[in-house]
């Protein structure tokens, strides 16, 4: 039987990580030995994220909450990946890796450091985090002030900037200094 029908009939023919059954492939998770016992099978959409981290939708990986706790070592290490790279701390410290899985899903991580977003208080921010202003901010080129006491839901994380996050104020997108935020 060959890896793909062996992934098709281990997954139900679903997508080992959100459930779709939209464009299934079968992947890789380095390093492999082209088994079906290190590679997983996703659909076209967690392919393309993957393929693409710089364009990551954090809300399409929500559906990571529940295949954390797969019983195949492949989907788990995938999903301990994704999970670092969208920094999920809270959910990696969930999981649970026996050592070997652990070294393997470590072992595809980037040594470089993870950008850490955290408020005024030290506070670390997550996306869909609710902050708030702690000082009036003029908006350049939108002409308004942010007042303090101002509260920006959900907001969105600068993946390559620690200080930024981007938020909406009086319906206008804006990228705001972490300093002048407390999480609520």
């Amino acid at each position: 039987m060959g890896v793909e029908k062996e992934l098709q009939s281990r997954s139900g023919g679903i997508c080992e990580l959100c459930g779709s059954s939209e464009g299934l492939v079968a992947l890789e998770v380095a390093p492999s030995d082209g088994s079906s016992e290190t590679s997983v099978y996703i659909c076209s959409t967690c392919n393309t994220q993957i393929e693409n981290p710089d364009s990551m939708d954090e809300n399409h990986f929500n559906c990571l909450n529940d295949s954390m706790w797969s019983e195949v070592p492949a989907v788990k290490v995938l999903t301990f990946r994704l999970l670092s790279k969208l920094t999920r701390q809270d959910l990696v410290d969930m999981m649970y890796l026996e050592d070997s899985e652990r070294a393997w899903a470590e072992s595809g991580i980037s040594s470089s450091p993870a950008v850490v977003h955290k408020d005024s208080n030290g506070v670390i921010l997550q996306a869909g985090d609710t902050v708030v202003i702690i000082k009036d901010l003029e908006v350049k080129g939108a002409g308004f002030t942010a007042k303090r006491g101002t509260a920006v839901r959900n907001i969105s994380l600068v993946h390559d900037d620690a200080e930024h996050i981007e938020g909406r104020v009086n319906g206008t997108k804006i990228f705001i200094l972490t300093k002048f935020l407390k999480k609520s």
